[in-house]
């Protein structure tokens, strides 16, 4: 597994475990490459590179080739063509990239070479708009020939489809958002007809639907505790591999909410709040073996590791380790 950080305290980059997918257990804590802020990771699709955001200076993604020790080789590094850049992630064949901007607003796409080289964006979408508050892109994904874009300042989830040469917006959200919930992340499910919003500001997820003529709201869950009423920002979110479950993240409450989704209708019901045993959970993964969820505990620097019920989906808390400022986990 490894980590991503940010390095303004005692960090220094990416850092790599050994996870035991028997009992749980994390070991072998190493510097897998100096480098900084990397504060959000991807894998290629056949986990021979990574692709990681860079908040410094100037925005950066970078492609890092993996060692046989398990290290990273720096490969290259492109402007992000955008400040703030919070979020990367790849397409199934592993020859494209999106990075979202938070500070800039912007989202840009690269082509990636067989030898895991990001070339220079060849697209750049800007959502600012002249007399309104600033865009915020928080993370875009890929199915198959579309790119979907949350972007928390704008309370939209844009759509845009490859056209011959580039991508070209559908859709500037695929659904009206009342508010400012704050779209943060989401998941697609693997058929495609179903999207799950986590909202920071909003301490929700809302839930939507593909239809004949594009997508339908149809439904929306609270991922708090109904006493808790402190600060929270919501942060990730994540099906189970069957499709059965679904988690997200609150920062604040520091807590997990578990939901179980129905299978027919794509629709929600929330059935519980694990506290994740540390402060500001701004990510978390699932291991491959889908028995464990870990979670990145970015204030108290530490990693909590749960086993799920794979038959509730329910949390159960089993250990934790300190590492410092883990913000990103990727197996």
């Amino acid at each position: 597994m490894y980590v991503g950080t940010y390095t303004s305290g005692m960090s220094e980059g990416i850092y790599k475990f050994d996870f035991n997918t028997e009992t749980g257990e994390l070991s072998n804590q190493k510097l897998a490459v100096a480098v900084q802020n990397p504060s959000f990771l991807a894998f290629s699709p056949n986990k021979k590179y990574i692709y990681a955001v860079g908040e410094g200076e100037t925005g950066a993604a970078t492609a890092f080739k993996l060692k046989s020790d398990g290290t990273l080789e720096f490969i290259n590094s492109v402007s992000s063509n955008g400040k703030g850049p919070c979020h990367i992630s790849t397409n199934k064949t592993g020859n494209r990239a999106v990075v979202s901007n938070y500070g800039g607003g912007t989202v840009s796409i690269y082509d990636i070479n067989k030898n895991g080289r990001l070339e220079k964006a060849h697209q750049t979408f800007n959502h600012n708009i002249e007399g309104q508050s600033p865009a915020r892109a928080h993370s875009a994904k890929f199915y198959k020939d579309e790119l979907f874009v949350a972007d928390l300042g704008r309370n939209r989830l844009y759509q845009y489809k490859k056209g011959n040469k580039s991508y070209e917006m559908v859709s500037k959200s695929i659904i009206h958002i009342e508010g400012n919930p704050g779209p943060r992340h989401f998941v697609i499910s693997q058929d495609g007809n179903y999207v799950y919003i986590i909202n920071e500001y909003g301490g929700s997820i809302t839930s939507v639907k593909r239809t004949d003529t594009g997508f339908e709201q149809i439904d929306y869950d609270s991922t708090l505790e109904e006493t808790y009423k402190g600060e929270n920002k919501c942060a990730d979110i994540h099906l189970s591999k069957d499709e059965r479950f679904l988690y997200g993240s609150n920062r604040g409450e520091n807590s997990i909410a578990v939901f179980k989704r129905n299978l027919d209708t794509g629709t929600l019901d929330k059935i519980q709040n694990m506290t994740v045993h540390g402060d500001w959970p701004r990510n978390f993964a699932l291991d491959p073996s889908g028995k464990f969820l870990l979670v990145a505990n970015q204030k108290s620097n530490n990693i909590s590791v749960f086993s799920v019920d794979k038959n509730t989906g329910e949390l159960s808390f089993l250990n934790t380790t300190e590492t410092p400022s883990p913000v990103c986990l990727l197996f």
